[in-house]
């Protein structure tokens, strides 16, 4: 368990049929989510995604930049960054 915050770059797909993470975007992860960019909705539904796909609870992942872009920074409590790529890329396998 990490106890120092870990920044991921994420390229967000609002308003999408589905949710899921997609893959490698660059040096980001990139996700689509089916709540609109319209007053924060995504940026949760982007934590929400996130937190259910590391395995960790909601609090411990909030988007800290790029809130009214689709290119954000999301801080995440709880886990190391190899850790937590290391399920984001689980949870990319699993989509497939």
């Amino acid at each position: 368990m990490s106890a120092r915050p870990v920044k991921l770059r994420v390229r967000v797909v609002p308003g999408a049929k589905s949710a899921g993470v997609l893959g490698r975007y660059g040096d980001a992860w990139k996700v689509r989510v089916t709540a609109s960019p319209e007053r924060g909705r995504a940026n949760d539904a982007v934590a929400a995604l996130l937190a259910r796909c590391i395995g960790v609870e909601r609090p411990a992942v909030r988007v800290i930049a790029g809130l009214a872009s689709r290119d954000k920074v999301v801080e995440l409590v709880g886990l190391s960054r190899e850790e937590a790529e290391r399920r984001l890329e689980a949870a990319v396998q699993e989509a497939v």
